[in-house]
């Protein structure tokens, strides 16, 4: 009895170990040249860049945090964060209401003065409940953190208005910061936010992808690369996967790979159900590398919610992270710009993209031209999914679907959820747990 996992990513890889730890036959069946998905990594001229975007290794949840550096063992490097927010020309502590002090004294009042009124119409039941995302982020936080802040920076992320966008994915995710915090901050004493990634783990070589080989170790001679899955069909004799040249056969199957690529590869697919795919929204991602000669900013990662600063929302430092990602006497800069097809940042060459950050880091004082001595350009079509107001009934037609053709849906772009690494992880624990 073979089951065959469609993706290679992070999820694949761990369903599959989990599954053949348990005495099960397996097979990872992944259409890049190699495994890792958004957790890939490249080495090139003595530097190693994650290609999907700045990854670490942190969790709320125990189990799955002890899984990821058991895994790593001891190629693990732990630090502990230093993040900023680039606003109006200064470095802002993060999260932003855990920096309020470092505002202009006219901007700290408005966001402290909203804060107060917010978390007061909260308590008085005068606040409604939040059709939106927008009116999440203003109920939760305040106007004041609102506009100067979460706004401009979801809108740069998610390349969509917050007013169209639904709230469900954030409530009771992200809880409203408290008071004594807030309060604490704004006037100067430290505060820390998300303590649960205050410390974090980055392995020593290989990048995030050391991760991802590390899980997939015992699956050697498991895994066939190379292989895009275009047809997918069920027999009595169970299914047949092909690329168009080869087939593949398997008793099972369990699809980690975009949804949109699952549902193309299906025969006899209802109207109905393509519809809600094409429906459903997400961003592509193009990552710029820089290799400096000299040091880079003591920062860990820095977010820049500015439209005016650069086209990039995050700029991250991986050679603060290992000092063996860089060569020595020299740093790492991976900044993240989010895109969809057809607009400015789609149509922007390799060589125009880089100079775009490359001038956006030089305004901000992080680095000087003539101290760049690579650089390079990644691009991931499936980066983030967009949870517009028509999702969940798209969804929820998709799922339906696949579960009624017996095609159990895990993992970022199978399940369209905003998964980081570890829900990844976890939803791959919790599925193989019930796997039959």
């Amino acid at each position: 009895m073979t089951t065959a996992v469609l993706g290679g990513g992070l999820t694949g890889v761990t369903i599959a170990r989990l599954l053949l730890d348990r005495g099960e036959d397996v097979l990872v069946i992944e259409a890049e040249p190699g495994i890792g998905g958004l957790c890939r990594s490249k080495v090139e001229a003595g530097y190693t860049f994650d290609l999907g975007g700045s990854h670490i290794i942190f969790s709320r949840d125990r189990e799955v945090l002890t899984l990821m550096t058991g895994m790593l063992g001891s190629n693990r490097n732990e630090r502990v964060r230093n993040t900023k927010i680039f606003y109006s020309g200064r470095f802002i502590k993060y999260p932003f209401e855990n920096g309020l002090a470092g505002l202009p004294k006219e901007d700290l009042f408005f966001c402290l003065n909203e804060y107060v009124r917010a978390l007061i119409a909260a308590e008085t039941g005068a606040s409604r409940k939040p059709a939106t995302f927008r009116e999440w982020m203003y109920s939760t936080f305040g106007k004041g953190i609102a506009e100067l802040y979460l706004v401009p920076y979801n809108e740069k992320i998610w390349k969509y208005p917050t007013d169209l966008m639904s709230p469900h994915w954030v409530e009771g995710r992200v809880p409203r910061p408290p008071a004594e915090d807030v309060i604490r901050s704004a006037i100067g004493i430290e505060t820390e936010g998300y303590t649960h990634q205050s410390v974090f783990s980055y392995p020593l070589n290989g990048g995030i992808e050391a991760l991802v080989h590390a899980v997939a170790g015992p699956l050697r001679g498991r895994i066939i690369t190379g292989f895009r899955v275009r047809s997918l069909a069920k027999d009595p004799d169970g299914w047949k996967i092909s690329d168009g040249e080869k087939t593949i056969r398997a008793d099972k199957v369990i699809c980690t790979i975009p949804v949109q690529a699952l549902v193309a590869a299906l025969p006899g697919v209802p109207d109905t159900v393509k519809e809600a795919v094409s429906g459903l929204r997400y961003n592509s991602i193009a990552c710029v590398y820089l290799g400096v000669e000299g040091p880079v900013p003591d920062i860990s990662w820095l977010y820049v919610p500015g439209s005016t600063d650069g086209p990039e929302n995050r700029i991250s430092f991986p050679s603060n992270y290992s000092p063996k990602v860089a060569p020595p006497g020299h740093g790492a800069i991976l900044s993240e710009i989010t895109y969809n097809e057809g607009d400015e940042i789609s149509l922007m060459t390799d060589g125009q993209l880089i100079s775009h950050i490359v001038a956006s880091l030089e305004r901000m004082g992080l680095v000087s031209r003539d101290r760049v001595r690579y650089s390079a350009v990644n691009r991931e079509r499936y980066a983030y999914v967009v949870y517009d107001l028509p999702y969940q009934e798209n969804i929820r037609v998709v799922r339906d679907y696949c579960k009624s053709a017996g095609i159990p849906l895990v993992g970022r772009f199978a399940q369209f959820e905003y998964l980081n690494m570890d829900a990844c992880i976890r939803n791959a624990v919790d599925f193989v747990k019930e796997w039959t």
